[in-house]
C-alpha cells in the first residue's frame, strides 16, 4: 500500500518541482489562482460590450471618457486610502468586489431602459475601466503582501495563469450568452462572478491570517501620494506605467478607428473583440505556465519588463507601414499576450520589495490615477495629432520614441529591483 502511495506521489512531486510550487504553498497558490480566474472572467464578460460601445461612439468621444475615468480615479484613491486606514483589510477588500457587483446590476437595469441607454453608455465605459483597474490592483496588492520576492518570481506566473483561464472562459461565455440570450445578460453574469470572487478572497485571507492580525494599515488617506513622491523607485514604476498606458491608448484609438470603419454591424464588432480576447488569453495562458516563472527566476524582473516595449516597437513600426484591420488585430493580440504573460507579472514583483503601506496605498494610486492619467494625456495627444492631419500610420510613427524610452526605463527598474532583493552583505 505504501509503495503505491509513494508511486502516486512521484508524478505529483515532479509536477510541483516543474511548476516551482512547494507543498506549503499549494493551497495559497490554488486559492489565489481561482480568485484571479473569477475576477478576469467577470471583466472579460464586460470588455466586448465596452469596446463595442466605444467603437459605436467613435474616437471623438474617447478622449472625454478617458478624462472622466481619470477624474473618477482621483476621487476614488483618497476614499480607498481612508478605508484602509480605518477598517480591516478582511472587510475592505471583499467589500470592494461586492460594491462593484451591485453597481453592475444597476447598470444592467439602466441599459435596459431605452430612455436611459444613451447617457448610460459612456458612463458604463468609464465604470468598467474603473472596475478593471480597482479590482485587479486590489488583487495584486494582496499577492505582493502574501509572497516574498523569491516566491513571487516563481508563483506569480502560475497565479496569473489562473486569471488567464478566467480570461479565456470570459469571452467564450460572452459569445455563448450573446448568441443565445443577448447582450443584456452579460452584466448580471459578471456581477455573479464578482460575488464568488469576494467569497474566495475571504477564504484566502482566513487561510493565511486565521487570527485576523493587523486589522488596518493606519495612516491617512493621502499616504500613498507621499510615498510615491519620496521614493525614486516608486516614481520609476510610475514612469513605466505612464509609458505603458500612453502607448496602449494610442493603439486602442487606432483599433477603434480601424474596426469602426471596417465593420459596421454592432454584433459582429462585439464578437470580433470577444474573439481577440480569446486569442490573447489562450496565448497568455501558455506563456504563463511554460515561460513566466522560468524567465523571471532566471533573468529577473527587468527581462520581463523589457518584453512589452520591444513588442511595441515592432507593432508601431508595422502599423506605420500598414494600418489595416489584420495588422491592428495581430499587433493587439501579440502585444497584450506579452503583457499578461511576462510584463504584468514582472511589474507586480516590483512591489514585493516595498513596505506594506506602499503595497496597498501607493500601489493603488499608481495602478489607478497614474495609469488613467496616462490614458487621459495620450487621449488628448491623439486628438491633437489628428487635428494636425496625422492618420493612424503617422500617429504610430510618433509613438516609436516613446517605446524606446520605455525600454530604457525597464532596464533601470529591473536593476533597482535586483539590488533591493540582494542580501545586505551582497549589496556592499
Amino acid at each position: 500500500m505504501r509503495d503505491r502511495t509513494e508511486a502516486a506521489d512521484g508524478p505529483r512531486r515532479r509536477l510541483q518541482r516543474w511548476l516551482g510550487v512547494d507543498a506549503a504553498e499549494r493551497r495559497t497558490t490554488l486559492l489565489s489562482a481561482l480568485l484571479f480566474c473569477t475576477l478576469l472572467a467577470s471583466y472579460y464578460l464586460l470588455r466586448p460590450l465596452r469596446d463595442e460601445l466605444a467603437a459605436d461612439a467613435g474616437t471623438d468621444q474617447l478622449a472625454w471618457t478617458f478624462t472622466a475615468t481619470f477624474v473618477v480615479m482621483l476621487l476614488a484613491v483618497p476614499l480607498f486610502g481612508w478605508l484602509l486606514s480605518r477598517f480591516a483589510l478582511s472587510r475592505v477588500l471583499p467589500g470592494i468586489y461586492l460594491f462593484f457587483a451591485a453597481s453592475l446590476l444597476a447598470f444592467a437595469a439602466l441599459l435596459a431602459l431605452p430612455a436611459a441607454a444613451a447617457p448610460a453608455g459612456p458612463a458604463f465605459f468609464v465604470w468598467v475601466s474603473v472596475f478593471n483597474l480597482c479590482v485587479v490592483s486590489v488583487f495584486w496588492s494582496l499577492m505582493a503582501d502574501l509572497h516574498s520576492p523569491q516566491a513571487a518570481a516563481r508563483l506569480f506566473g502560475l497565479i496569473a495563469a489562473g486569471g488567464s483561464i478566467g480570461a479565456v472562459a470570459g469571452p467564450l461565455l460572452a459569445i455563448t450568452l450573446i448568441d443565445h440570450l443577448g447582450r443584456h445578460v452579460l452584466l448580471p453574469a459578471a456581477a455573479t462572478l464578482l460575488t464568488i470572487a469576494a467569497v474566495l478572497l475571504v477564504a484566502l485571507r482566513q487561510h493565511r491570517d486565521p487570527q485576523g492580525a493587523r486589522p488596518s494599515l493606519g495612516g491617512h488617506p493621502l499616504q500613498g501620494v507621499q510615498a510615491v513622491l519620496r521614493q525614486p523607485y516608486l516614481l520609476g514604476i510610475c514612469g513605466w506605467l505612464l509609458l505603458y498606458s500612453s502607448t496602449s491608448t494610442l493603439l486602442y484609438f487606432s483599433q477603434t478607428e480601424i474596426v469602426g470603419q471596417a465593420i459596421t454591424d454592432r454584433s459582429e464588432r462585439t464578437q470580433l473583440f470577444a474573439a481577440m480576447d480569446l486569442a490573447v488569453n489562450s496565448l497568455t495562458l501558455l506563456g504563463q505556465v511554460l515561460l513566466t516563472g522560468r524567465i523571471l527566476s532566471r533573468f529577473g524582473s527587468g527581462a520581463g519588463l523589457a518584453v512589452l516595449p520591444l513588442m511595441s516597437l515592432a507593432g508601431f513600426a508595422l502599423l506605420a507601414l500598414s494600418p489595416t484591420l489584420a495588422v491592428i488585430v495581430g499587433v493587439q493580440v501579440v502585444r497584450r499576450a506579452a503583457n499578461f504573460a511576462l510584463s504584468r507579472p514582472a511589474r507586480e514583483t516590483l512591489f514585493t520589495v516595498v513596505g506594506r503601506d506602499e503595497r496597498f496605498k501607493a500601489k493603488n494610486l499608481i495602478d489607478t490615477v497614474v495609469y488613467r492619467g496616462g490614458d487621459a494625456l495620450s487621449g488628448w495627444l491623439h486628438s491633437a495629432l489628428q487635428a494636425l492631419g496625422l492618420a493612424v500610420a503617422g500617429i504610430a510613427a510618433v509613438a516609436l520614441p516613446l517605446a524606446v524610452a520605455w525600454l530604457a526605463l525597464s532596464t533601470g527598474l529591473g536593476r533597482s529591483h535586483r539590488q533591493r532583493t540582494r542580501p545586505p552583505e551582497e549589496s556592499r
